[in-house]
């Protein structure tokens, strides 16, 4: 990581690491052998997948090893190879009964599906329901017009059914022409409550200056920018020689050719998706399915995804168990657990003993070991009786690969598996291929996103150990691939095959760019609030048809007007009541300026309540949060202007109490 003298961070590439030596392979390894026998049998496994590469390039297959748009040398490939052959070893007594067979589908059962999904079912249904209303009113010229191509086929293929009547697309948007076109052109920035600004040539904002990630190596000296005020859709322009590099897609796997990016924080501050409340989440996953399907339009690329599908799993144990019933049976134990227990032990043994073992993730334990530590680990774990300190690194490692690809639902779901392949085959900028990842780690549920996360910080703290464990980011991004992507059904061994670079190179930028991909862009935020106010402004409206609310309205009304009450109600311009209440000073009146962030009432408050260790450890670890309004609950960055959120939002309350973890 660089840090520049204006506080900036600057995430870089890396050089690739080659060791100098036979690749290792992933069988079954017994650490006491002899280090020639180990030497030969390395060779004589390299020997075969070469001869099986060379045997298949001299026939016409059915299918290549790496994609012809993201192509790549096998050689580079042969530790992803190498784990693949492992996994088909490991697993080939396992039987795959938890997929649900899909059934065909057509393009119009589709795009209901899609419609469903970002929340607009009411455009099915017909009926008038507040929440579909204002999310469509939220939306830019480029997520529109994905909204109403989809919502155009779907009543297309319903009308040839015959099966019912559907909606007008003019009458959902208002417009003469239902085949108005939305160009791709670049809009100015949402402001956080979602009202158009005026286009502003230099921006007054604030660098990152939150400590991102320590896996710096010399990589291109040139930094971009990278800006989340405005829709990633609203804002792609390609040139012709751009296009033509998208058809012939070539993958390098220097890790030194992955560009620096510099995020900037507007005067909004950054906010991580564990800041906001899960409903507000919830809206976000809508509007990123549909930032990320006009993303997609604009690049003139199909999002391709699968149909929504069913998993089963087991309801008992660690490994194939669904990650939601792990997470409940956990948190009876641990209130708040985000990341499954056994997951969370595996990685803290890696982190113990792993980080510096050469080879770790490469290197396989012994096969019966790892049989043996498995179901022991599911009949121990449970009741806190199993002995960590008897795990061998090695073991760990295939434990926690074995953990990831036996979950029964991919982990980062079955659906959006074809969207994360197609980012690398059909988009050559790197900086356009993490605007996509960015959105799909968006659409991921809590708990997938929450492990992923977990793991991701791992992995990062791996590579940064490359000199000790000659795991260089490549070389961590080929063995967790196959892992992570873990194809299922009759056509298995094709997909893995033909997506092997992509994916390999998708597990690359998601390591090397993480800190970005945990930030919720802010024209999403700004989309929520615009959305919340809507719906508010609905339900008001709908509320005032109801004649014993309005004289409820009324008799409340009266009671304010009191003057008895209206001296305890109001309250001056620029100053926010801020409550804390596990401080001894519960509440506070703060005046407002244009310099007052949100660290500054934190240690406001840190002065006036410190009395001895333990309540300062307590207030020490609290962040301000700004609650109701036009958010549901919002974490602030400590380096929001906090007059900047109130004219956003003056009705929000303004609470300080602990961050969960």
């Amino acid at each position: 990581m660089e840090i520049k003298d204006s506080g900036s961070v600057v995430l870089t590439g890396y050089h690739s690491y080659t060791p100098s030596r036979s690749p290792i392979v992933e069988h079954s390894f017994v650490p006491e052998m002899p280090s020639t026998q180990c030497s030969l049998i390395r060779k004589s496994h390299s020997r075969r997948m070469n001869r099986m590469l060379s045997s298949e390039s001299h026939r016409t297959p059915s299918f290549n090893r790496s994609i012809s748009e993201t192509s790549m040398d096998n050689s580079s490939m042969e530790d992803f190879w190498c784990e693949l052959q492992h996994i088909k070893e490991t697993s080939e007594d396992t039987p795959d009964d938890s997929l649900v067979e899909m059934k065909p589908v057509d393009e119009g059962e589709m795009e209901a599906e899609w419609l469903q999904e970002v929340g607009l079912s009411t455009l099915i249904s017909g009926t008038q329901e507040h929440d579909g209303q204002a999310l469509l009113s939220t939306l830019t010229r480029m997520q529109a017009a994905a909204v109403q191509k989809r919502y155009n086929t779907y009543t297309q293929t319903m009308r040839k059914k015959n099966k019912h009547s559907v909606r007008d697309v003019r009458e959902i948007f208002g417009i003469n022409d239902s085949s108005q076109q939305f160009e791709p052109l670049p809009i100015s920035p949402l402001a956080t409550n979602g009202v158009q600004l005026p286009i502003i040539k230099k921006p007054i904002w604030k660098p990152v200056t939150s400590n991102s990630c320590v896996l710096e190596k010399s990589s291109p000296s040139v930094a971009e920018e990278l800006s989340f005020e405005a829709s990633f859709s609203e804002t792609i322009v390609l040139d012709d020689k751009e296009k033509e590099m998208q058809k012939n897609q070539r993958i390098k796997k220097e890790d030194c050719i992955l560009p620096k990016f510099i995020v900037w924080k507007s005067r909004f501050g950054l906010t991580e998706v564990g800041d906001l409340s899960l409903e507000d989440m919830k809206k976000i996953r809508y509007l990123s399915l549909i930032e990320l399907t006009a993303f997609y339009d604009a690049l003139g690329i199909e999002l391709k995804r699968n149909r929504t599908v069913r998993f089963k799993g087991k309801e008992n144990g660690l490994f194939g168990v669904p990650l939601t019933t792990l997470l409940e049976n956990d948190q009876k134990k641990v209130p708040g657990t985000k990341v499954p227990l056994v997951f969370q032990k595996l990685l803290q043994r890696l982190e113990e003993t792993g980080l510096e073992v050469e080879g770790i993730l490469r290197v396989p334990g012994s096969a019966s070991r790892v049989k043996s530590l498995r179901e022991e680990l599911e009949a121990k774990l449970p009741d806190n009786t199993f002995d960590w300190n008897k795990v061998r690194s090695n073991d760990a490692a295939c434990l926690l690969k074995m953990f990831i690809r036996d979950l029964p639902a991919p982990l980062f779901t079955m659906e959006y598996l074809p969207a994360f392949i197609t980012l690398v085959e059909k988009i050559s900028k790197i900086k356009l291929q993490l605007q996509a990842l960015h959105l799909l780690i968006m659409l991921l549920p809590d708990a997938n996103r929450d492990i992923t996360k977990a793991l991701l910080n791992f992995l990062k703290k791996v590579v940064s150990n490359e000199e000790k464990n000659k795991m260089s980011l490549w070389n961590v991004s080929m063995i967790l691939a196959p892992n992570l992507f873990v194809f299922k059904g009759k056509s298995a061994n094709k997909e893995e095959m033909k997506a092997a670079a992509s994916t390999a190179h998708i597990v690359r930028l998601l390591i090397r760019y993480q800190d970005i991909l945990w930030t919720v862009p802010s024209f999403l935020i700004s989309q929520v609030r615009k959305m919340n106010e809507a719906a508010s402004s609905n339900n008001k409206k709908q509320l005032i048809f109801d004649k014993s609310v309005r004289k409820l309205l009324r008799r409340k009304t009266m009671e304010r007007e009191r003057p008895e009450r209206r001296e305890h109600c109001d309250v001056p311009e620029g100053v926010i009541r801020v409550y804390a209440p596990l401080h001894s000073k519960v509440s506070m009146a703060i005046q407002l300026n244009s310099r007052t962030k949100a660290k500054d009432i934190l240690a406001r408050f840190q002065c006036e309540n410190s009395h001895g260790t333990s309540e300062n450890a307590k207030i020490h670890n609290q962040s301000l949060y700004e609650i109701g309004g036009n958010i549901g609950e919002h974490c602030l960055d400590p380096d929001t202007y906090m007059l900047d959120v109130y004219h956003v939002n003056p009705q929000a309350e303004w609470i300080l109490k602990p961050k969960a973890s």
